[in-house]
């Protein structure tokens, strides 16, 4: 459906397949912070991104190789690093993402959409 309004191959899997397949993630972390065992929610998040980009990413290149859109590689590999980092400062200052950090990661996804979006 995303492709005849004319949605780029690389945005539809950088949003509509990541937000589709990240919701069992999201469930459980949501699910695990509300049962106050923030070790399994900020594990499952950290450990399905770590899985995703070198497992299934490995995974992908050995079966199929393929080419990297440069888009990705001058904008979302970076911004996906700078992120990474960020998270992990605000993991660190007292051990624990507080709603606020919560609110600015939130906030820094609808901005990325907003970006990407035709």
């Amino acid at each position: 459906m995303a492709r005849a309004f004319g949605v780029s191959e690389t945005l539809i899997g950088l949003t509509i397949v990541a937000v589709g397949t990240s919701m069992p993630e999201l469930v459980t972390s949501v699910i695990a912070a509300l049962k106050r065992q923030g070790d399994i929610a900020f594990g499952n998040v950290v450990g399905s991104n770590i899985y995703n980009i070198l497992g299934i990413g490995g995974a992908t290149a050995i079966i199929a190789p393929s080419h990297v859109p440069s888009e990705i590689v001058r904008f979302d590999g970076p911004l996906m690093v700078l992120v990474s980092a960020l998270l992990v400062c605000f993991a660190a200052t007292g051990l624990r993402i507080s709603r606020w950090e919560g609110l600015a990661l939130i906030a820094g996804y609808v901005s990325y959409i907003w970006v990407l979006w035709p």
